[in-house]
C-alpha cells in the first residue's frame, strides 16, 4: 500500500510489468550498436506480428496514432472528403484524418458492445465518403462482415482501429487483419506493451510499398538498405514513424509472451465477471456483453451503472478505499474539435448515455484474485451505500 495521488493505493488501475526477456533484449540492442529504427528487433517484431495475425504485413511504428496517420495518408484523402467513425473512441481515431483535411462523420454505437452500429453506417455515407474506421472497443470485435459488405457496396476503405485488440479475433480472424488496413497500440495501458509503440497492419498488397515509403519520411530508404536501389531519394509525403530499437527490443519480449499475457488477462476478466454476477442480477450494474462471434483478449473490464448521476460518487467511494477505477472517453462529437471538424449522422443517444455510465475497473497482467476481491468489495460498498 503506497501513499500516492493524495490517497493510499491498494490496487492501481494499471501496472506495467516485465513479462519475459525485456531487460536482456534491451541490453542486447544497446550492445549491438544499432539503436535507431529498423534493426534486428524491429524485424523480429514485424515477423512475429505477421505470424500472430495470420499473415498481415506489419510495419512497426512509434504509436498507434502514427499508424492511423499512415493509414490516413494511404487513403489519398482530399480536403472535404468524409470518414465515418464512432464518437466513442480516442481522439487519434479522428484526428489522423482531420490532419489531411477530412470531415469526420460520427455514428452512434451499439448498446451491447459499445462498437460502431453497422445498421447506422449506410445512412451516413455520401458521395464524399472515403473510409469507415471501426473501433474494436475493449478488444471486442465489431461486426466486420456487415461493415465490409457496406464498404464493398460503396467502394470504401475499411481501417480497423484495433488499438485495444491484439490477440482478439472475429470468427477466427485476428482483429486488425480483416479490413484493408489495421492498427495496434503498444502503449503501457494495453495488453502487449513497449511504453509507447504501435503497428500498421497492411492487408492489401497494393499498399505495402507506399506504406514503407511513408513510414521512412517519404523516402525509399528501406529499399536502399535491402540493396534494391543504389541510393534513396524523396518519393512521397511521409514522416518519421519508426520506433527506436530499444522500444522494439522490449516489445519483442512481450510479443513472445503474448499468448500467456492474454490468458492471464482473460482469467482476470472472467473472475471479475463472476464476482459481479449478483450485482447485475439485482439491477445495480450491467456487465460487458461479448457476442458469440468474438474471442476477446481481456483488455478491459468495465461496468455500466444504471444512473449516470451516481458515477462520480462510486469513483470517489472506491478511491477512498484505495482502488483506482476510472471513466473512459468523453464522446468526440461533443468536444470542441469534434464539433469543428466533424458532423453527427443521426442520433447519438447510446453514445451519450453509455459514456456517462461506464466505469473501468483495474486490469493488468498479474492482477491477482486478492486484489480483485478488494476492487469488488470497494465497488459493492459504493453501490450499496447509495
Amino acid at each position: 500500500m503506497l501513499l500516492k495521488y493524495g490517497f493510499c493505493v491498494k490496487v492501481y488501475f494499471n501496472h506495467p510489468v516485465i513479462a519475459g526477456n525485456e531487460r536482456d533484449y534491451v541490453e542486447s540492442a544497446i550492445k549491438g550498436g544499432r539503436m535507431a529504427g529498423d534493426g534486428d528487433f524491429t524485424r523480429k517484431c514485424s515477423e512475429e506480428l505477421s505470424r500472430l495475425t495470420g499473415g498481415s504485413h506489419s510495419l512497426l511504428t512509434h504509436s498507434c496514432t502514427a499508424a492511423l496517420e499512415m493509414a490516413a495518408i494511404l487513403c489519398d484523402l482530399e480536403p472535404g472528403d468524409e470518414v465515418i467513425v464512432p464518437s466513442y473512441t480516442f481522439v487519434s481515431t479522428a484526428n489522423a484524418f482531420v490532419l489531411l483535411g477530412a470531415k469526420i462523420v460520427f455514428v452512434d454505437i451499439c448498446s451491447d458492445t459499445l462498437n460502431i452500429n453497422p445498421l447506422l453506417i449506410e445512412e451516413a455515407i455520401t458521395p464524399k465518403t472515403k473510409a469507415i474506421v471501426p473501433v474494436h472497443y475493449a478488444g471486442v470485435a465489431c461486426d466486420m462482415d456487415s461493415i465490409n459488405l457496406i464498404a464493398e457496396k460503396y467502394g470504401l476503405l475499411v481501417i480497423e482501429d484495433a488499438a485495444q485488440g491484439i490477440m482478439s479475433s472475429y470468427k477466427g480472424r485476428m482483429l486488425g487483419s480483416i479490413g484493408d488496413l489495421g492498427t495496434y497500440s503498444f502503449h503501457e495501458t494495453k495488453n502487449v506493451i513497449s511504453g509507447e509503440g504501435g503497428a500498421l497492419l497492411i492487408n492489401r498488397k497494393s499498399f505495402a510499398q507506399r506504406a514503407e515509403i511513408i513510414r521512412e519520411k517519404g523516402t525509399n530508404r528501406s529499399m536502399f538498405f535491402r540493396g534494391e536501389v543504389d541510393k534513396y531519394t524523396w518519393q512521397d509525403v511521409g514522416s518519421s514513424y519508426l520506433p527506436g530499437e530499444l522500444v522494439a527490443a522490449f516489445l519483442y519480449a512481450q510479443l513472445e509472451r503474448a499468448e500467456h499475457i492474454t490468458s492471464d488477462r482473460t482469467n482476470s476478466w472472467n473472475r471479475y465477471y463472476a464476482m459481479t454476477e449478483d450485482l447485475e442480477y439485482t439491477g445495480l450494474l450491467r456487465r460487458p456483453i461479448v457476442p458469440e462471434y468474438c474471442k476477446h483478449n481481456g483488455h478491459m473490464f468495465y461496468i455500466l451503472l444504471e444512473n449516470s448521476v451516481t458515477r462520480q460518487f462510486v469513483l470517489e467511494s472506491m478511491k477512498s478505499n484505495g482502488v483506482q477505477a476510472t471513466f473512459h472517453y468523453v464522446p468526440l462529437h461533443s468536444s470542441p474539435a469534434g464539433q469543428r471538424y466533424g458532423r453527427v449522422s443521426g442520433e447519438m443517444s447510446e453514445t451519450d448515455s453509455l459514456s456517462r455510465r461506464l466505469i473501468r475497473l483495474p486490469m493488468y497482467y498479474g492482477l491477482n484474485h486478492t486484489d480483485q476481491r478488494l476492487v469488488i468489495d470497494a465497488l459493492r460498498e459504493a453501490l450499496e451505500s447509495l
